[in-house]
Order: C-alpha cells, then structure tokens, then sequence
C-alpha cells in the first residue's frame, strides 16, 4: 500500500498539471483580447498635421490637413466631394467664388475677402499653398457648399456628411470595445460605454460591423447590441443653396447665325432675312478676341440693332475666339484680370448698342483652358444677369473629348446652351460622311439634356452640305449651301436616295480616280431633325448659316417652331 500511495499522488498530479494546461489553453482560447491597435497605422497616420476624412461611413483615400487648429481641404478634394465651384488664379494667387450676383475673391495665403466690393476678413487664413497644392479651409468651404464636418483628436480623424439618408443604429448593452476586426482576438481600437450609439454597417452571424459616434469602424458582438431602430439624422440648416436666375424665353428659340465678315456686311440684314420664317433672334459674328489681354475687334452697329427690332428680332451678339490669329485663348481667361477686362468690355458693347443677348461661340479650347473658359462663363453670367442680357453659350454634341466644357455647370449659370448639331464629319476628318447624321444629332440632344435643362438646350442645325471626293487614300471636301448641293446633283447627273441610317438623301458617282460622295442636308434630313427636337421638348433650333439655305426650307422650320413647347 505504501508503494501504492505515491503512484497515485504522482498520477492526480500529472492530472492536475493537465487540466490545469488543459484548462489555460481553454482560458486562452476563449478570452478576449486586450491587446490595443496602433490607431496611428489604423487610421494610416503620416503627421501631425494629416487628417484622415470618413467620408459619410467610409475613410476616403483623400486627406485634409491641420494647421494653426484649422482643417484645410486641397481644391482637388473641394472639387470631388463638396463644390467644384471654386475657382484657383495661379497667375494673380487668388481665389475666386461666382455667386449668382457677386464675385468672392481671397487672396492666397491672407485672411480678408471681398465679395462684391464689399470687404471683410476671417479668423484665419482662408486658402494657402503647401508647395504647389492649394488648400482651402474646411470653414470657409462650408459657407458655399452643402456637408458637415466634425474634427477629433487622439489621434486626428474628421467625420463629413454630405448626405442624411436614413441609417440603421443600435444602442450598446454594457461597457464594451470594438474591435479592428470580427474576432475576441482581434484588437480593440476603441472603448464603448453603456448606452452608446453606433450606425451600424453589415451585420453577420455573430458579428456587427458598425461606426462609433467619433468615427471609428470596426466590429461588436451581436450580443452586446439591443434596440435596432432606423435613424435619420438632422442634415445641414445653416446653407442655402444660391439660385442662379435664368433669363430665358416664354417661347421657343429661332436663332440663325449671320456672318457679317465687315461693317458693310450689316447692310445684308434684310437680304438675308428676306423670305425666312419664324425666326426671333439673329446673331450676326460681330466680336472676335483680337490679343491675350481680353481686347476684341467689333463691327456691331446700332443701325442693325434698330432694323432687327423694328423687324421683331432679338440680337444676341456673338463673339468668337478664331477670326483673329494669335489669340491664346488660355492666356485671355486664366487671368482674373485680363478675364475681367474681357467681361466689362463685352457687357458694355452689349449695353451701348442696345443688344438682347451675347452669344459666346469659344471653340478648339484647350484642356487647361477648360476651368478658366467655365469661370468665364459664370463671371459673365453676374452681369448678364443684372442688366437682362440673354447669355448664351455654343458648344460641341458632346463627345469624351470636349468634357472640359461643363455643359452641366453652364446650364446653371448661363440662359442657354446651344449646341452644334453638325460637324460629324468635317474638313480634315479621314474618311467621308454626313455633317449631321440622326444618331449624331440625337445622340447630342440626349446627352446635353442629360446635364443641362430641356428648357435651355438649343439645337443648331446645318445649312451646309459637304461634297467629298476620295482619290486613292486623300479624302478632301468642301463645304457648299443647300442650292448648290443641290446644283451639284443636277450638273452631275447623281442619283439620290433616302439612307435610313443617316436619314439623307444620299449620292454619290466615279469620275476617272476620283470617289464623290454627297450626303444632303434638305427639306428631308431637317424635318428629321425637328422631330427629333420636338422628342426631347428643347427649347429652340439654330440655324447656320442665313444665306446658305433654300426658301422651302423655312416651311419645315416654321411647323416646328408652331409645335408647343416641351
């Protein structure tokens, strides 16, 4: 027995050993983490002054920074999730914001502003440069655009709405963490007290991934949450979005462009409206950009605006940036003071000659000359607006390539956007076809009304039709009015016929190496047109150019123009 007796202590000690490893190994593998995350790297720190930005309940790759306990946006992240209003002079360093009747302007790195004339000043400095980035304080921001923020520290982090859509929230049972991951072993990034709220974002088994009231996204148990409820939260009260006034017409546009080339090409206004139909405003070409310092050469006259009225016409006066070489069309509207010039001195021929509207007909812009066109655009728009000057503005169909224009932001500030209806093919395109075919023109229509209102979209359709002739691999064409197109036809002994896909009459002959190819615009391909016009209930056509049509087809543009609007 006594050699019994430390057999079996020996065995219940081993056996206590085991369940006490047995039973740490339990412990451990059922316990909770106490181990806290590095919020620098969660969070993705690189500074002091770098704050991360949770972007409605998702940290966005974008930053802002702390400086002087001030946060400040760069303009690119302004542009993308709040305002793309704002508008950076890199040339005088300024700052510029187009209300609908004032100008605010900041210079850069100071704390005074002027709105309108009108100075005043803010507690800090309002936009500065880090390097070559400019950044604008989140403040002064959100006097312009429509979000919330909230900064917090330890470490910093900024929360910003810019929608209040309902949300899903629960209430936390009792003291808690949430953890940077679902798992007890994950680590805890933050503590939760009783009672607190959390939004919550996916829900899984056993698991609730969810955001804290200080913006921290992570997981709790399931069990540690009661009282579900939809929440929707309080949105912004202290912004009113500004209304941009439109002078637009009661009635539908009947615009047709008249090229006057010289003060003596006034004389042709009643010769060129002799026979027409229906037509409300004409726009003869009279200003063009004449150097990079916002100087424009003008053969406007009084005359003509006299006779025009007394025909009951409007007279929306157009200025171009082609005629006159050596423009630079960045150089004129990059700068806030060369584009200010510019401005007065169209309002002002505008106002001395005793016109209804500007048209502004800008082609071939650059891309970086994109912003600039857009400011503008808007700048022009303050004074248009207050001396009831019709504004507005022609424009390519909308292709990839010409998204630099802002169809969308020169719908809200200008009366009208008008678009070009023609130049599908054009000299210099590689290969021959339609000016204008259906598909190009509608597809135009619908995707500027897409960004623009119905009610300010003008269609320009073409009174031109191009002849072309393929010789091996050159294609060359050459741009003729509808009489002589049709002219053409006649003297060459071509036979037309309707093509569906264009929807022109289409012709075409051989002569020795030479390929000939016509794709008429006429009475057919412009009534297809209109209809395609009355389909989208836009507010008017445009015509270029008075000269180059045939008298029937005012016919077809006037049983249009009797259409109801819309």
């Amino acid at each position: 027995m006594k050699k019994i007796i430390p057999v079996l202590i020996a065995i219940v000690l081993i056996i206590v050993v085991a369940a006490i490893g047995f039973g740490a190994k339990l412990a451990e593998k059922y316990s909770y983490s106490k181990e806290r995350a590095d919020l620098t790297e969660y969070f993705g720190i690189t500074g002091e002054d770098d704050v991360p930005v949770i972007l409605q309940d998702e940290q966005v790759e974008e930053r802002a920074r702390l400086w002087d306990g001030v946060c400040y946006f760069d303009l690119a992240t302004v542009h993308k999730y709040f305002n793309d209003r704002f508008y950076e002079d890199k040339k005088e360093k300024l700052l510029l914001y187009a209300l609908p009747d004032a100008v605010v302007r900041v210079p850069i790195g100071e704390q005074t502003v002027s709105t309108g004339g009108n100075d005043g000043s803010r507690d800090y400095v309002i936009a500065r440069y880090e390097g070559d980035v400019l950044y604008i304080a989140a403040d002064f921001v959100k006097e312009y655009s429509n979000f919330s923020y909230t900064l917090y520290t330890e470490p910093n982090h900024m929360q910003v709405y810019t929608e209040w859509t309902e949300r899903q929230t629960a209430t936390v049972l009792k003291d808690t963490q949430v953890r940077y991951q679902g798992g007890i072993k994950s680590d805890i990034l933050t503590d939760l007290p009783k009672g607190s709220k959390v939004v919550i974002l996916e829900e899984m088994e056993t698991w609730t991934k969810v955001k804290t009231e200080d913006a921290f996204i992570g997981y709790i148990e399931n069990k540690k949450l009661s009282e579900h409820a939809a929440e929707t939260p309080l949105p912004v009260t202290d912004y009113v979005e500004p209304v941009y006034a439109s002078n637009t017409r009661d009635h539908k546009i009947n615009l047709a462009w008249h090229a006057v080339a010289s003060v003596e090409g006034n004389d042709t206004l009643s010769s060129v409206m002799a026979g027409t139909k229906s037509i409300n405003v004409i726009s003869p070409t009279w200003f063009a950009l004449n150097d990079n310092a916002g100087n424009f050469t003008s053969i406007a006259s009084s005359d003509y605006v006299a006779r025009a009225h007394d025909m009951g016409l409007e007279v929306w006066g157009l200025v171009d940036n082609f005629t006159n070489a050596g423009v630079d069309t960045y150089e004129v509207l990059a700068g806030t003071s060369t584009r200010t010039y510019l401005i007065n001195g169209l309002v002002d021929a505008a106002l001395q000659y005793g016109l209804d509207g500007i048209n502004i007909d800008f082609e071939n812009i650059s891309l970086d000359a994109g912003e600039p066109f857009v400011q503008f655009i808007r700048e022009l728009s303050i004074p248009c607006r207050e001396h009831g000057i019709v504004l507005s503005v022609d424009n390519y169909v909308p292709m990839g390539y010409t998204d630099h224009y802002n169809r969308k932001e020169q719908g809200i500030v200008a009366d009208y956007v008008i678009i070009m209806g023609y130049d599908e093919h054009y000299r210099g395109s590689e290969t021959a076809g339609s000016v204008a075919s259906i598909n190009f023109v509608e597809k135009g229509i619908a995707d500027t009304v897409a960004e623009v209102p119905a009610h300010k979209v003008i269609n320009a359709i073409p009174f031109y039709t191009r002849i072309w002739e393929t010789k091996g691999t050159t294609v060359e064409s050459q741009a003729v009015g509808m009489e002589i197109a049709q002219q053409y036809i006649a003297d060459h002994g071509i036979t037309t016929a309707w093509d569906e896909t264009t929807c022109q009459n289409y012709g075409e002959y051989q002569s020795g190496d030479s390929y000939y190819q016509v794709w008429l615009e006429d009475a057919d391909s412009i009534r297809v047109k209109l209809n395609i016009m009355s389909k989208y209930g836009i507010a008017g056509v445009a015509e270029w150019k008075l000269g180059f049509e045939v008298p029937s087809i005012w016919d077809v543009i006037e049983e249009y123009m009797n259409q109801p609007m819309g």
